[in-house]
């Protein structure tokens, strides 16, 4: 009862600050050492209003927020509604403060300008509000996996209710391209490094797409990462190597036999060969199936304005395993 009075109050707050807020609120960052007045329209990214790139989207790299469109994102015990809420207060939370960013003019997929502004991430990341995110195989940066952390042992923002061992930040149908195969991405919470889910799926509009995690024995994952560490011909090689990403390495082999593109040279030889005997024998425990992260899918074009989806606005619907009794509290 508690929790849902707190989620109304913290809403009704919310909503009465959008509907008192500017449309185009501006707040400060210094871009290259130069103040560009911005416009946050989500917790990661921005529309500079001034300079060099005046008019131009901007997309923050190395952390990303929940989508701010609305309620399409669920795991653990949250509903997706108070989830959509974390996404509008990561865009208040970035609107608020003054921050610092870097950019080479560096352009993503979607014609946005790259941008580096670590203040923000650890901020966002510490307070729940977004997670560490590489868009490929490496990890995030050592202080947003340590904010990270700091944030999940805290229970803040979005780990208050479970932390999957993915979150799913893109969702694509099968039929939205000519592409043989396509990939929706999955990041992970423990080092902000993607995987893909490859499928050839059709998604109907307004469906929960969930992820099916391969997980393995977190026990034996770290017992046998203790083991490395303590190996007196093998820990020297080890020493630029940090306990998470080093968990990272035997969890990986663990779930899918392979170890992460940026190990490399003869510590990655000998990983290879410790692990793969490790795992023949049982050492590392059997890989199991489990159900990550879910998202609501709904093409780009039916996520905003007039043309939204139903599913998209008001406080949505919720994935078919939250409706069983006792599932949602």
């Amino acid at each position: 009862m508690r929790r849902l009075f707190t989620f109304f109050v913290v809403s009704l707050l919310l909503l009465s600050a959008h509907d008192g807020a500017d449309a185009e609120a501006r707040s400060r960052v210094f871009i290259n050492g130069r103040m560009i007045p911005v416009y946050f329209s989500d917790g990661d990214s921005y529309r500079q209003l001034a300079g060099e790139w005046a008019g131009r989207n901007s997309r923050l790299a190395g952390f990303n927020t929940l989508e701010s469109y609305g309620p399409a994102h669920q795991w653990g015990n949250w509903h997706p509604y108070e989830l959509w809420i974390l996404a509008k207060q990561a865009t208040y939370n970035a609107r608020r403060g003054v921050w610092h960013c870097t950019s080479e003019g560096e352009l993503d997929t979607y014609g946005r300008v790259l941008l580096d502004c670590p203040d923000l991430a650890v901020d966002q990341i510490r307070k729940g509000f977004a997670h560490a995110m590489n868009i490929d195989d490496t990890p995030s940066r050592p202080e947003y996996i340590r904010a990270q952390l700091e944030a999940i042992q805290n229970r803040a923002g979005m780990w208050a209710h479970g932390v999957p061992s993915f979150v799913v930040t893109s969702l694509h149908s099968h039929d939205e391209d000519s592409r043989p195969v396509h990939s929706n991405r999955m990041v992970s919470t423990r080092d902000g490094h993607s995987e893909r889910w490859e499928h050839t799926d059709i998604y109907s509009e307004c469906t929960w797409q969930c992820a099916t995690e391969i997980r393995a024995d977190q026990n034996l994952v770290r017992a046998f990462a203790r083991t490395l560490r303590e190996d007196r011909a093998l820990a020297p090689q080890l020493t630029d190597i940090s306990n998470i990403l080093l968990i990272e390495v035997v969890d990986r082999f663990a779930r899918l036999g392979e170890v992460p593109a940026w190990l490399e040279g003869d510590v990655r030889a000998q990983l290879v060969t410790r692990l793969g005997t490790a795992r023949e024998q049982g050492q590392l425990g059997q890989p199991f199936e489990a159900r990550g992260a879910c998202v609501l899918y709904a093409a780009f074009r039916r996520r905003y304005g007039n043309n939204r989806a139903a599913c998209l606005i008001g406080h949505g619907s919720i994935p078919e395993h939250m409706m069983t009794p006792g599932a949602h509290p």
